[in-house]
């Protein structure tokens, strides 16, 4: 009932929505109603932990002033004929976006496709699809064990011995996250925050360096990355 009223409000929202509304209104139905599901789940969320009383922070939803990202569900975009472009289709401008990447939507039927995300990273726009798929392993019994300890030292060691060396991503890159950090700290004007005034082209190039080297960081952990099709 509650997720029925949030879409409800969206709908009166675009209804009566004055010029500074202008977007939502732009903005696909679906679009709308996917944004208004993660809001609600954030809301929800806080609200269970709060029932629950879970020590610590409890996740207080927030307003999330610069939005990063938009999702579709099934209408608002279509793909080319060659699932090598998406074409958005609602009235916000973005139009037609080239995918660069692998292949694999090929594999895929179009009502298998639920979903679609476009996300911007710091180096550049990409596009998530959520796919249905039923997925089957078969897999014959071995009918052997085997015990794992998941360590700090080592990523890993079984019982037979066998040890896999931790790849500690963050410590290797640490160094140079440092001095990127320096360098932001030392582009950024103060004066310009107190007056309201705009920082400096080289202070929003630092922190997009910044920006960049975490996200190289965070890739590099290949299990924790999504699939992405970068955009052109």
């Amino acid at each position: 009932m509650v997720v029925a009223s949030i879409n409800t409000t969206c709908k009166h929202i675009v209804r009566y929505s004055p010029k500074n509304l202008s977007s939502s209104a732009n903005l696909n139905s679906l679009a709308r109603q996917a944004a208004a599901d993660r809001a609600w789940s954030s809301i929800s969320r806080f609200y269970d932990n709060c029932k629950k009383q879970i020590p610590g922070k409890k996740g207080y939803p927030k307003y999330a002033k610069h939005s990063r990202s938009v999702e579709y569900k099934t209408t608002g975009w279509k793909l080319s004929s060659t699932r090598k472009a998406i074409i958005f289709t609602d009235k916000k401008g973005i139009g037609r976006l080239k995918l660069v990447g692998t292949y694999d939507l090929n594999y895929y039927q179009l009502d298998q496709i639920k979903r679609v995300r476009l996300v911007r990273r710091a180096d550049g726009y990409y596009c998530q699809f959520v796919v249905a798929v039923d997925v089957k392993i078969d897999v014959e019994p071995t009918n052997l064990s085997i015990g794992l300890d998941v360590g700090l030292k080592e990523f890993y060691t079984d019982s037979n011995g066998h040890t896999e060396s931790n790849p500690r991503f963050y410590r290797k890159g640490e160094k140079k996250l440092k001095r990127l950090q320096r360098r932001l700290a030392r582009s950024y004007d103060k004066s310009r925050k107190e007056t309201g005034l705009r920082q400096s082209n080289n202070y929003h190039k630092a922190r997009n360096r910044l920006a960049r080297q975490h996200l190289k960081i965070s890739r590099q952990s290949c299990c924790n990355t999504p699939r992405e099709w970068r955009v052109a």
